[in-house]
């Protein structure tokens, strides 16, 4: 009898830890992408250090970097030589993201460049950037007026759900199982809700097979849309303009509904993602959903005034 008390009791030991653990969604382990970074610290124009190729394509990938086609020996595209034109898209790298414009790669901005963040360039083509700078001017009585300026950007060519479109249709389909479907339903449902209540689109689950607007789902590297992902710690996730209707999860990461160091938030993530299939880009406003990178165990759920304003802005919305 007494073997018996001591296993249930253990049993119940073991459960009331588990329910005590942080809700985590087990995912692959993988390496860390943006760790070269480390050894590049300090590094200016006029270098060749070894890995320096590797920051430029960092920085191709995040819209920053674009080298003139031709012979890549005579442009250093390939190389590890650290030139002006690298020195040119730092220096934009830490204007975007409010960082002492030095060109060189300070402590600071290796930092921020290797903090997990979405896998949806900054700027693309050379027609966007996070730092418009759009003035929102409020008019009052007198000479003076007081103004704010909004960071919120578009898509090249502002694409945009059609006005006969507001009624948005979603459904799931994953190459990994990472979260169970009815948990995946609840965290995208209360992060399209955000989005509803500022917007004029209205959002509506609909089962696997049918037709839908948007597909939500987990994928591993190559998963064939032209945006491989990484591995653990570096892209999150991505998210097409309008009217693509693709959201994709990195499974690699560590996935959390209650996140605690080294871990994500699906949420969060969730609300940002929504944000880029209904056509914002990113914004340089460190508060705003719609900020390019995330750190592990934040949790950022609530739109911010330049999410808002975004939106509104896109559709013709009024205030």
């Amino acid at each position: 009898m007494a073997p018996r008390v001591s296993f249930l009791l253990l049993s119940s030991f073991l459960l009331l830890l588990l329910l005590l653990l942080p809700n985590k969604i087990q995912s692959k382990p993988s390496g860390q992408p943006f760790k070269f970074l480390h050894h590049l610290e300090g590094c200016h124009k006029g270098q060749d250090l070894k890995g320096v190729h590797q920051l430029k394509r960092y920085l191709e990938k995040f819209g920053y970097l674009n080298y003139p086609p031709g012979n890549k020996s005579l442009t250093h595209a390939d190389d590890d030589e650290f030139d002006e034109l690298l020195e040119s898209a730092v220096k934009t790298y830490q204007l975007n993201y409010h960082l002492k414009v030095t060109g060189s790669l300070d402590s600071k901005t290796v930092q921020q460049m290797m903090m997990p963040r979405c896998g949806i360039p900054d700027i693309i083509n050379g027609t966007t950037s996070m730092r418009s700078g759009k003035k929102n001017h409020h008019h009052h009585h007198g000479p003076s007026s007081l103004h704010t300026v909004s960071h919120y950007t578009f898509f090249p060519n502002n694409p945009r759900w059609p006005p006969s479109k507001t009624h948005l249709t979603y459904r799931f389909r994953s190459s990994v199982s990472v979260v169970g479907l009815q948990q995946l339903r609840s965290i995208c449902s209360r992060a399209f809700s955000r989005w509803q209540q500022v917007s004029h689109f209205t959002f509506e689950e609909v089962q696997n097979g049918a037709a839908s607007d948007i597909v939500i789902g987990f994928h591993r590297g190559d998963h064939g849309d032209g945006y491989s992902f990484d591995g653990r710690g570096g892209t999150l996730a991505h998210a097409f303009a309008p009217t693509v209707g693709r959201f994709h999860y990195d499974a690699d990461e560590s996935w959390s509904t209650n996140p605690q160091p080294g871990m994500f938030d699906l949420e969060s993530v969730a609300v940002h993602e929504i944000g880029h299939l209904l056509g914002l880009g990113h914004s340089s406003v460190p508060e705003a959903i719609m900020y390019p990178s995330i750190p592990d165990g934040a949790v950022k759920r609530n739109l911010h005034g330049d999410d808002v304003q975004g939106i509104r802005a896109l559709y013709g919305l009024s205030k």
